[in-house]
């Protein structure tokens, strides 16, 4: 996998380079000012004033062969705000994220490719999170899979429209999904939806099962994610709320890292604490957590 710097810098400035809207010596800068700020491309380019938002939407166009979603129109839900609004200031927050994860765990230098993303409770905005990071990963032309392993109340389905069907076989294919796998029901290949956003693959959660728990600790989900590293750079699981379920730690630990999602005003600190030292006793390095206050 590319560094950090290559893969936000091999579309997006790419293009622009391309384009005739930079050259090579504004390159250099923005890839310096991007290390020393700790800034995406985008953001250290707009700092530096080489580029204008104007010529980001048009990369950001041009990278996905098509303009980005309207809101209204889009293919898919309205909280999937970085394929609809893009440029917003949610999503440029989770651009910085995005290059700090890039630089702290998918960097290639030890291999890693998965990371879970998890919160303490229900509502605290994991899914959200999940979905958003896993579009502006794809944004960059990094190969990215969004794994729905909420078995009980998995909702990127639904926030990525993989349901919406009026033909009925249809709909109830597409509820197929990672418990059908795990179950020997389904194969990878004919539940994951791909060209939902260019770059990204999802695999929804799949028909609720009587059994998540003993599903998810099957050698099959660890296969899943050995023959999904092969085929995409980066590959983000939606874990269940880890104080009902321990979902979440099983996860953690085959992912090998998390992300710890916590939300304003609902999030219980000593519930986080007791979350962070439980996947710390399990070995499972914490990347880093985010304060959700949308």
């Amino acid at each position: 996998m590319s560094s950090p710097v290559t893969l936000d810098l091999s579309h997006l400035g790419t293009i622009l380079v391309d384009a005739g809207r930079l050259n090579a010596s504004d390159v250099e800068k923005i890839v310096r000012a991007q290390k020393e700020n700790e800034l995406s491309f985008e953001q250290a380019a707009l700092r530096l004033g080489l580029i204008s938002q104007d010529d980001i939407n048009f990369a950001l166009a041009r990278q996905s062969d098509s303009p980005h979603p309207a809101a209204g129109g889009a293919s898919v839900s309205d909280d999937v705000v970085a394929a609809i609004e893009p440029y917003n200031r949610v999503v440029e927050q989770l651009h910085v994220l995005r290059s700090q994860l890039m630089r702290c765990w998918f960097n290639g230098e030890r291999g890693h490719k998965a990371l879970a993303i998890t919160s303490a409770d229900r509502s605290e905005g994991r899914s959200f999170i999940a979905a958003n990071l896993a579009v502006v990963f794809a944004q960059t032309g990094a190969r990215t899979a969004l794994i729905d392993a909420d078995l009980r109340h998995g909702c990127q389905a639904r926030l990525f429209k993989l349901e919406d069907s009026s033909d009925a076989e249809a709909f109830t294919s597409r509820r197929a999904g990672l418990s059908n796998i795990l179950a020997g029901q389904a194969r990878r290949e004919h539940v994951i939806t791909n060209g939902v956003i260019r770059n990204l693959a999802v695999l929804p959660a799949g028909v609720a099962p009587p059994n998540p728990h003993e599903l998810l600790s099957r050698p099959a989900f660890g296969r899943l994610l050995d023959d999904l590293a092969e085929e995409f750079d980066v590959i983000l699981i939606d874990t269940p709320a880890a104080r009902h379920y321990a979902d979440a730690q099983t996860l953690a630990s085959r992912a090998g890292a998390a992300l710890l999602v916590a939300r304003k005003d609902l999030t219980s600190a000593p519930e986080l604490s007791r979350l962070a030292r439980s996947l710390q006793q399990s070995r499972v390095e914490l990347v880093g957590s985010v304060f959700n206050d949308f």
